[in-house]
């Protein structure tokens, strides 16, 4: 059964739009989080839709029950145990459906690259690996592979060709460094298509960490 579609603030290009970046937020924010990147990018004059959907509002165990913005539930400091396997996939459903509006739109597959900080980025190398279509990339930045026993599994042959740009803080104190980095070799054990960008900052992004995205995008979605 096919999930409600999310809502999503799009910011379109100046002329019709040949690719699209869908960029989903941490938790507890909504689409509007990186809104004040897009232009820093460089992408919007070159033809490049960007998608920035708002995650389902849910309780957090780890907040107190409190009921927020969030992809899945965390249930405890180590994110890594006692994962909410469901609402992570729920959440990946969710952003497939996304991808699908966009290929309907006339973006190809191609042309289409997933974004996520930190809980988002972990839907989206869990939606671009799990899905059947061959996306032109995957942003992870300062997040980790969210269900690592079951990839094996559940990576697609087309998930494994997609080059993927991940990016961590040294100083990181939510998602450790070290949970990064392990999601990173495990990945490269499946064989997947890594590059991994390590930064001295700590929960963010920096300066730096947006030029090497920059000129990562314009390499993964060429101007037509």
């Amino acid at each position: 059964m096919p999930h409600e579609l999310l809502e999503s603030l799009i910011i379109e290009p100046p002329t019709a739009a040949t690719a699209s970046v869908i960029w989903l937020h941490g938790l507890g924010a909504d689409g509007h989080d990186f809104e004040p990147l897009v232009p820093e990018l460089g992408q919007l004059e070159r033809g490049v839709r960007f998608v920035l959907p708002h995650a389902p509002h849910r309780p957090v165990t780890i907040n107190a029950g409190h009921v927020m913005r969030a992809w899945y539930d965390i249930r405890g400091t180590d994110i890594a145990a006692d994962t909410d396997a469901a609402g992570i996939r729920a959440s990946s459903a969710a952003v497939g459906e996304l991808i699908a509006t966009e290929v309907a739109r006339g973006v190809p597959p191609e042309r289409i690259v997933l974004a996520g900080f930190s809980q988002g980025g972990a839907v989206a190398l869990q939606a671009g690996l799990t899905g059947a279509l061959p996306l032109a990339g995957i942003l992870a930045l300062s997040t980790y592979v969210p269900l690592p026993g079951a990839l094996a599994t559940d990576l697609t042959g087309a998930g494994r060709g997609i080059p993927i740009f991940m990016a961590h803080g040294h100083d990181d104190p939510v998602v450790p460094f070290a949970l990064g980095a392990a999601s990173r070799d495990h990945l490269v054990a499946l064989g997947c298509r890594v590059a991994f960008h390590a930064y001295r900052m700590p929960h963010t992004l920096c300066a730096e960490e947006l030029t090497d995205i920059r000129a990562w995008l314009d390499g993964r979605l060429p101007g037509r």
